[in-house]
């Protein structure tokens, strides 16, 4: 007896497990999340505002196996790679050229692809986080 009330007990242990596994499973971000999120005017964090922008919109191909170009956005060391972003110096950032989709820069996103480019404030958060220095914050 005392052997079948452990295994019930170490059911219903197992299936309280399970459910707060799966309630913690819907924190999932999504690009509307992203692009509804407001962009501070200053003191941008990496992690919690630059981070998600580039998982979402940018590591399918630059990142997790995909180093298009060789950029890899899916860290901080990543991103701040001294080819594409100087760090206080948005203007001159290769990364803010492609983004912004300056002619005569490859436009990040490609046009025609099928993800989505950064919105406006997402840019001019990427824009505000690097001038200040492109901090791992």
């Amino acid at each position: 007896m005392t052997d079948l009330i452990r295994c019930i007990g170490a059911v219903i242990l197992l299936l309280v497990f399970s459910a707060i596994i799966y309630v913690g499973c819907g924190d999932s971000i999504t690009v509307a999340d992203v692009d509804t999120r407001e962009m501070p005017d200053s003191n941008v964090s990496f992690s919690k505002d630059i981070a998600p922008i580039f998982e979402l919109k940018c590591v399918s191909c630059h990142g997790n196996g995909e180093l298009n170009g060789g950029v890899d956005l899916t860290t901080w060391a990543g991103v701040v790679d001294p080819r594409i972003v100087i760090p206080g110096e948005a203007d001159t950032s290769p990364l803010v050229w492609t983004i912004e989709q300056r002619a005569g820069f490859p436009a990040m996103p490609p046009i025609g692809s099928p993800f989505l480019p950064l919105t406006l404030k997402q840019i001019q958060g990427v824009k505000t986080w690097i001038d200040e220095g492109a901090k791992n914050n």
